[in-house]
């Protein structure tokens, strides 16, 4: 249905590449999304201020979020959309991560808000304040409004996974979330229409609602802060692009891998590609600028590769590549080196290094480099040890 509803009020919908139809799935979500949550406060505002039910009340007010969150949504994919300027070179994109920011710290606010008002009626309770008289329609308005909103999920999450959206699965997940919040008050309303002396449900489940919200916020806050800050790549990217720039037979190597996110579809990529040193660099350069151009067209991303001239004549270095891997498993498994040097000085022999390192290992970086270097020169009389330890974000190896 999703796919139905795409194919009829969006362009092009399968050029999800394209920035305008990025924009368009992310409008037409909004748009959706201030339609059902406009409805859905003003049927359980009402319902609430009729039965004086706090719980429907606070879940009438969450819904309010919902459509403030709606709004900034289409406000975002609207600014996102903008291409790259002067003073931002890089686009907007990142404005996506920004909008989900401000919702998710309203939703913070509403949440605190409603606990404190919560709090303070159940302390100063009035049980005859509470009319259950309309209880038939508030079972409808809450029964209704659950199925609208796994609706609404399904919606967020379809237009969501077609453009690779954070901010619209996120809201896919706010949705479900309402589903279970507005379940708990329909609980606490059919109890009490029963049950009128459990008048104290009520407030007891929208304190419940508050607490639960407040959770979402602060989940929403650490997952929206994330992007910003700057978050690791998807490592199945990672894989398929590694893979696919080691299936060039002329390529010994790569390693020094790092992605910049500057959006959903705004990702460079830079990595160090091993070649033979002795090829000439207008050869290398042709193969490098094919290689991104590749890249660039199959993963929508901007690579940037640096070329590592390796020394395939030299019959001493596939010995000590084959020595110096013993020594690192020895060590710690998760350890790897790369851009291995020689360097003839006099009587001795300069060998150079880089040795990976990433935050799984458990060890301390400066005894570290003393051991290796010491196992490494014990080798041979002749072998003078320099080692540069790189900080390893992402793994490059099979």
């Amino acid at each position: 249905m999703i796919t139905f509803l795409r194919k009829l009020f969006i362009k092009n919908y399968q050029n999800t590449t394209d920035p305008k139809v990025r924009k368009s799935h992310g409008v037409f979500a909004a748009i959706g999304g201030i339609i059902i949550n406009l409805l859905l406060f003003a049927f359980k505002l009402t319902i609430g201020l009729l039965t004086f039910s706090l719980s429907i009340i606070s879940d009438a007010i969450n819904n309010l979020t919902d459509l403030f969150s709606s709004f900034v949504n289409l406000f975002g994919f609207h600014i996102a959309s903008k291409p790259a300027d002067k003073e931002h070179p890089f686009g907007h994109q990142r404005v996506e991560y920004i909008a989900g920011m401000i919702v998710s710290f309203v939703v913070l606010a509403i949440a605190i808000m409603v606990g404190y008002t919560s709090i303070s009626l159940l302390i100063e309770a009035d049980k005859n304040r509470l009319d259950f008289s309309s209880g038939i329609w508030a079972f409808i308005i809450l029964g209704v409004s659950i199925l609208l909103k796994i609706f609404l999920g399904l919606f967020y999450n379809g237009l969501g996974k077609a453009i690779d959206s954070v901010a619209l699965k996120a809201s896919m997940q706010d949705s479900l979330n309402d589903v279970y919040c507005t379940v708990a008050v329909l609980i606490a309303t059919i109890v009490q229409y029963f049950y009128p002396q459990f008048w104290w449900l009520d407030l007891a489940m929208s304190l419940g609602v508050a607490f639960f919200i407040t959770y979402l916020g602060i989940k929403m806050i650490i997952e929206t802060a994330s992007p910003l800050i700057g978050s690791t790549p998807d490592k199945e990217l990672v894989k398929n692009i590694v893979a696919d720039i080691k299936a060039h037979e002329e390529v010994l190597g790569v390693h020094d891998l790092l992605a910049h996110t500057y959006g959903p579809n705004k990702i460079f990529v830079s990595l160090h590609v091993e070649l033979d040193g002795y090829q000439s660099m207008f050869t290398a350069h042709e193969l490098i600028d094919g290689i991104e151009e590749q890249i660039a067209k199959k993963y929508g991303v901007n690579p940037i590769i640096h070329i590592d001239p390796i020394d395939t004549k030299n019959p001493l270095i596939p010995i000590l590549k084959s020595q110096i891997d013993d020594i690192l498993q020895k060590i710690d498994p998760k350890l790897s080196f790369h851009d291995l040097r020689l360097i003839n000085k006099e009587n001795k022999i300069n060998i150079l290094f880089d040795l990976a390192s990433s935050d799984e290992l458990k060890c301390d970086l400066k005894n570290l480099n003393k051991k290796v270097v010491k196992q490494v020169n014990d080798l041979d009389k002749k072998y003078h040890c320099v080692i540069r330890i790189d900080q390893n974000y992402l793994d490059c190896e099979d």
